[in-house]
């Protein structure tokens, strides 16, 4: 069982700008002063040469473009539609927004077989949709698939219940919890639990400070230190930078990369750089049209691959 890939899924935006159907609940989204063209126009530019960064240290992307006819402004996130496990399934979730739900192709599947991997089950959630239950693949969980762990911030796009299911289907423990941030001076749940938290093989990247309640923040504390992980903490103020919002890769030889945007990375202070640093090197690029409008940074644009090659 590996915690890390070199394949990831990426997809290149045709209709990229803010979503107002998102931004109902994601409070990281801002509204850029520039028309909607221009928007997606500085978002393929932001996304190309992140592309380009990536395949430079010897990760294997893999794009797709996005179809025009299905207007999906963040169709530039796909981990929040599909995950891919290493027993060659797929898991499909349900999604909050329902311009989100046009996200969900099968040529992303077609496409992945082309490659040479191989899909053995497609586990479905997302008639959970009709029942107005949502959850978010890796937006909504983070996975250590070394420990068979999944950490879940519960909000409106995380469901308890439907959590709990995917860890019977999938084989892991739950670790359940809920992450809050300040908006209008009001403590309001955290859209998605990958913009507080990060995995990586030896450490973890988590605001410990969104966690309000005492007994939860200690129980996810106590998990990282029973895998034997490092945790780095991050502020409130650095998880709004998407310091939380990190994913760790493997290169050339093996070689692990944490991967950030620039604001993530000039939000950091010297030691956590160098805390991360220990273990593997940091890769970052600039992403501001995408976290701007989009309201979600690095990890959100790559979905792993953990499918094994036919």
């Amino acid at each position: 069982m590996q915690q890390t890939t070199n394949t990831i899924v990426m997809i290149r935006p045709v209709n990229f700008r803010m979503n107002e159907q998102t931004a109902v609940n994601n409070y990281f989204q801002e509204d850029l002063e520039l028309k909607n063209i221009e928007i997606n126009a500085k978002a393929q530019q932001e996304f190309d040469a992140f592309v380009e960064k990536l395949r430079a240290v010897g990760i294997n992307v893999i794009v797709e473009n996005d179809d025009k006819k299905d207007d999906t402004p963040d169709s530039i996130f796909p981990n929040n539609w599909v995950s891919f496990h290493s027993n060659g399934d797929i898991a499909k979730y349900p999604m909050f927004a329902e311009n989100r739900r046009r996200e969900r192709r099968d040529e992303v599947f077609i496409r992945l077989e082309e490659e040479g991997f191989k899909i053995e089950n497609i586990i479905d959630y997302t008639s959970a949709e009709h029942d107005g239950i949502f959850l978010e693949g890796t937006g909504s969980i983070a996975l250590d698939r070394v420990n068979r762990k999944a950490y879940c911030a519960l909000s409106p796009r995380a469901d308890e219940e439907l959590f709990i299911e995917f860890c019977e289907d999938f084989e892991f423990t739950p670790v359940i919890f809920t992450a809050n941030q300040t908006v209008n001076g009001k403590r309001l749940a955290i859209y998605h639990t990958n913009v507080m938290m990060c995995i990586a093989e030896n450490f973890a990247v988590i605001c410990l400070d969104s966690i309000d309640d005492k007994k939860e923040r200690k129980n996810v504390v106590k998990h990282f230190k029973q895998d034997g992980k490092e945790i780095i903490s991050i502020t409130e103020a650095q998880m709004h930078q998407f310091a939380g919002n990190m994913l760790q890769l493997k290169g050339k030889n093996d070689e692990l990369h944490l991967i950030m945007s620039d604001a993530a990375y000039k939000s950091l202070t010297s030691n956590q750089i160098k805390a991360i640093e220990k273990y593997c090197p940091i890769l970052s690029s600039s992403l501001e049209t995408i976290e701007t409008c989009g309201g979600g940074s690095a990890r959100c644009m790559m979905a792993e691959v953990f499918l094994p090659k036919s």
